[in-house]
């Protein structure tokens, strides 16, 4: 069992968490099962999140696992349909679906150090650049369209949106991605003004820089050694270290808690050991 932040009781809630097969998100859906809530993992990898919820079953908690893909309507309304029978109304969504591609990814930082054969910015495979924006946006849009409707008729609930630092401030070589993260932290806040009057409360967290399945080969050369990228974050970033995804948790429970964030709606909350708040001298 992980060691939680701090004792808080989601007993009897409904979770359900988008991109639950991976890194972050995982373990934001085996912290709400360990703290009481009853867990609906989604992910378009169906063996992770099944993985996941036998993991969750040994421990004693309540974690089922669906494939779900948050870009088909028909088919997540057909998950709701599921997680409505196992588990009931849902109470806290937390959309935790995106990602990069490397189609939306230029090879170098700047474009008058670009060398032959290097993908530019002129390069950049425009369905490579909609898929990010799909994933990131519509996969945050659509979950909520799906699963805020059992918020609105019970007349409470809470969504967290997962943006990012590249929200604040773009980082070089992933336009798509860090457009689309803003994108996030915009529709938050909209979210948040839209269902003001509903007791549903939206807010978002933005994570530093984590190490997961889709950049460890950005920040790690082969033989586990930092790359220079990896190293130009460290610098940056006056903790100078990575964010560990059990470190979100208590930014996560803080925002979804009734009764601690209950005046709390519309707020992208950093959680990236200072990176936000260094200039850089």
């Amino acid at each position: 069992m992980m060691d939680l932040p701090y004792n808080v009781s989601f007993k009897d809630k409904v979770v359900v968490v988008t991109g639950a097969g991976g890194v972050l998100c995982s373990t934001m859906a085996r912290a709400f099962a360990q703290a009481g809530a009853k867990v609906a993992a989604l992910d378009l990898n169906e063996d992770a999140v099944k993985k996941l919820e036998a993991e969750c079953a040994a421990e004693g908690f309540t974690l089922k696992g669906y494939k779900a893909n948050v870009l088909e309507t028909e088919a997540l309304e057909a998950v709701h349909a599921q997680v409505l029978k196992d588990l009931g109304p849902c109470d806290i969504l937390v959309n935790g679906a995106g990602g990069n591609n490397p189609r939306a990814t230029t090879d170098n930082e700047y474009q008058h150090e670009a060398l032959e054969g290097q993908k530019t910015f002129f390069d950049l495979d425009s369905s490579g650049v909609d898929f990010v924006f799909k994933l990131n946006f519509q996969g945050t849009l659509i979950p909520t369209q799906v699963f805020a409707k059992d918020m609105v008729d019970a007349k409470h609930g809470c969504i967290l949106n997962i943006s990012s630092m590249n929200a604040y401030t773009p980082l070089t070589k992933i336009p798509a991605y860090s457009g689309a993260k803003a994108a996030i932290s915009n529709f938050t806040q909209w979210l948040a003004t839209h269902f003001a009057g509903t007791g549903i409360r939206c807010n978002a967290i933005a994570p530093g820089f984590l190490v997961s399945n889709q950049n460890r080969a950005l920040l790690f050369n082969a033989d586990g050694t930092p790359t220079a990228r990896s190293n130009k974050i460290l610098t940056g970033t006056p903790m100078h270290r990575f964010v560990d995804s059990e470190e979100l948790l208590g930014g996560v429970f803080f925002l979804c808690d009734d009764k601690a964030a209950s005046a709390i709606t519309g707020v992208v909350l950093p959680i990236d050991a200072g990176f936000a708040a260094y200039s850089g001298v």
